[in-house]
């Protein structure tokens, strides 16, 4: 696989994959950063309590856990970024993601039965929304597409709809 980095776009097998909306690297790093504060929060209590029973200096733990997790909002939130893409093709979308397990999923418009727009409360200052395509079958029967700016995710839902009604007809 070959990335085009002017723009962001990954080439794979049909034609180059679309990165997410730009702003997805800021809910990523609210929800890395909401991850290290709890697990800062459980260090402090830590070094409160059991840790203060050992030889380990006071606020070692802490410490290095602030340090890791200031590394790890900066750092991981723009590879999960940049390891998300997807296509929509005339008759299926495929969808890439997954940085240490690549995940590539094709979902053909025949076998989606209704479709999705989330907004959760990380997404709603950023203006994004998840697509969400429910398709026939138990396991992975839906799949999600987080990350779209309000306009593409409506226009995105609006053409996988119209697809869909032309395959009922």
């Amino acid at each position: 696989m070959q990335t085009d980095e002017s723009s962001g776009e990954a080439e794979v097998p049909g034609g180059a994959l679309r990165p997410l909306h730009p702003n997805q690297i800021w809910v990523l790093r609210v929800r890395t950063l909401i991850f290290i504060l709890v697990l800062l929060g459980a260090a402090l209590a830590a070094d409160a309590g059991p840790l203060r029973e050992s030889e380990l200096a006071a606020g070692l733990v802490p410490g290095l856990v602030a340090l890791l997790g200031l590394a790890a909002t900066i750092a991981l939130p723009r590879r999960r970024y940049r390891a998300w893409g997807y296509r929509e093709d005339e008759e299926e979308i495929h969808i890439r993601h997954g940085l240490v397990v690549r995940i590539r999923t094709i979902v053909p418009f025949g076998r989606v039965q209704h479709i999705d727009l989330a907004q959760g409360p990380l997404e709603r200052p950023f203006g994004l929304f998840t697509l969400i395509l429910h398709t026939a079958g138990t396991r992975g029967s839906s799949v999600r597409l987080p990350g779209l700016a309000q306009g593409e995710a409506e226009a995105m839902r609006d053409r996988i709809r119209a697809r869909i009604r032309q395959d009922l007809v």
